[in-house]
C-alpha cells in the first residue's frame, strides 16, 4: 500500500485533527484522541463502513480515525448523525413507533482493543441509544439493559428524556392505525405512499484504525408498528453486531428475527476467523439465513420476501457487504466516503408479504 503524504504533513496534518476533535468533543470517550503512527508502522488500512443510510457516519468515523480517536468513539459519532437526524425515521429521533404509537429504539457496540460489550433494549425517551449503550460498556459489569431501567441509567449520566415521535412519524403511526382493522371505529384514510410496505430500519457502523484495532455498532427504532416490547437483532451481541479484535467486525440491517436465528453477525465474523474476505463471509451468512427461513416467509420461488444485509471488515482493513437482493451499502476506505454495490445471493426480490 503506497503512501503519498511526508512525514512533515502527516505530522502537521495529525496535530491539526487532534487540535479539533479532543475527549472534551466526544461524550463519555473511551480514551482521549491521540496522535497516529507515522503511516509506515500502521498495521491496517483505515476503513469505515456502514448501511446506505450511514453515508455521514462513514465520514466522521473515518475523519476521527485519522485524528487519533478510539474506534469505538469513531463509530458512535458516526451513528450518532443519524439517531439525531428526524428526517431518518429508522433510527432515533423521530424512528417509527410501535402499535401503541411509542418510540423505542434498541442497540449495541462492541469494543474490540477491551473485549468489552454494551447493549440497550427498548429504550424510550432518550435520542442517542448507540451512546447509552456504550456506558453500559464502559462503566458497568454489565452487557444488556433494557425498557425502564435502561432509561432510568441514561437520565443518571445526564441524558435528557425527551418526546422522540416526530409528527411525521405521528402521521403514519395514524394512518397505520386507521387501516389497520376496517371494521374498527377509525375511518380507512389513502396511505401516503412511503406506506405500501411495512417499513424497516437500522444504522450499523465498523470501523478499523491504523494500528488495527475494530469496533462496531449498531442503533435502530426496529420493526414499524411492533409489539410493544419487540426487541430485534440490534441489540443481542453476536447478532445484530459482533467484533473480535483479532479477526474482525461484521453487522447487518433487515428482518431482525431472522438475523437472531443465526447470530448473523458473530457467524460472520468467525466465517472470517476461517479465512473468507469479507464479502465471501457476508453471502455465506445469507446462505444459512435462507436455510432456516420457515415456509410462510418464502415467496412461491423459494426466495425470502424480506431482505437482511451483512456488511464486515476484517482485521487488515479489508471490508465488503452482501444482502438477500440487490442494495447498497457506505464505506469510506481512505479515498472518499461513497455508496458501493452490495454482493447479493437473488436477482428480483419475492413478492412482498
Amino acid at each position: 500500500m503506497k503512501h503519498r503524504v511526508s512525514r512533515r504533513e502527516f505530522v502537521a496534518s495529525t496535530a491539526a485533527g487532534i487540535a479539533a476533535t479532543t475527549a472534551h468533543d466526544i461524550a463519555f470517550p473511551i480514551r482521549p484522541p491521540r496522535p497516529l503512527p507515522p503511516p509506515s508502522r500502521w498495521a491496517a488500512k483505515p476503513v469505515a463502513v456502514a448501511s446506505a443510510n450511514g453515508l455521514r457516519a462513514v465520514q466522521k468515523a473515518f475523519d476521527m480515525l485519522m485524528q487519533g480517536a478510539d474506534t469505538l468513539d469513531a463509530v458512535i459519532e458516526g451513528v450518532k448523525i443519524q439517531e439525531l437526524d428526524p428526517n431518518d425515521d429508522s433510527v432515533g429521533y423521530g424512528g417509527l413507533p410501535n402499535a401503541e404509537g411509542v418510540v423505542q429504539l434498541d442497540a449495541s457496540c462492541m469494543h474490540g482493543p477491551t473485549k468489552r460489550a454494551g447493549a440497550v433494549g427498548a429504550l424510550e425517551g432518550i435520542k442517542t441509544p448507540s451512546e447509552v449503550a456504550k456506558l453500559v460498556l464502559k462503566y458497568t459489569n454489565h452487557i444488556f439493559l433494557v425498557g425502564e431501567g435502561a432509561k432510568r441509567f441514561a437520565l443518571q449520566y445526564g441524558f435528557k428524556e425527551e418526546d422522540l415521535l416526530t409528527e411525521h412519524s405521528r402521521e403514519a403511526w395514524l394512518h397505520w392505525r386507521a387501516n389497520l382493522n376496517p371494521d374498527d371505529d377509525y375511518l380507512d384514510v389513502p396511505e401516503a405512499q412511503h406506506m405500501s410496505t411495512r417499513p424497516t430500519g437500522t444504522i450499523n457502523c465498523n470501523a478499523v484504525t491504523p494500528q488495527g484495532d475494530i469496533s462496531s455498532v449498531t442503533t435502530t427504532s426496529g420493526l414499524a408498528w411492533k409489539i410493544p416490547g419487540r426487541v430485534g437483532d440490534s441489540p443481542i451481541i453476536g447478532a445484530g453486531q459482533y467484533t473480535d479484535n483479532t479477526v474482525g467486525a461484521a453487522g447487518s440491517t433487515g428482518r431482525g428475527e431472522s438475523n437472531i436465528m443465526v447470530c448473523g453477525g458473530f457467524l460472520t465474523v468467525e466465517s472470517m476467523r476461517r479465512g473468507m474476505k469479507p464479502t465471501d463471509a457476508c453471502l455465506e451468512t445469507l446462505k444459512r439465513v435462507v436455510q432456516l427461513t420457515v415456509p410462510r416467509l418464502l415467496g412461491p420461488d423459494g426466495k425470502p420476501k424480506f431482505d437482511v444485509k451483512f456488511y464486515a471488515v476484517n482485521k487488515r482493513g479489508e471490508f465488503g457487504a452482501a444482502s438477500l437482493y440487490a442494495a447498497r451499502y457506505a464505506a469510506h476506505d481512505g479515498t472518499e466516503a461513497k455508496l458501493r454495490d452490495m454482493a447479493y445471493l437473488y436477482d428480483q426480490p419475492a413478492a412482498s408479504r
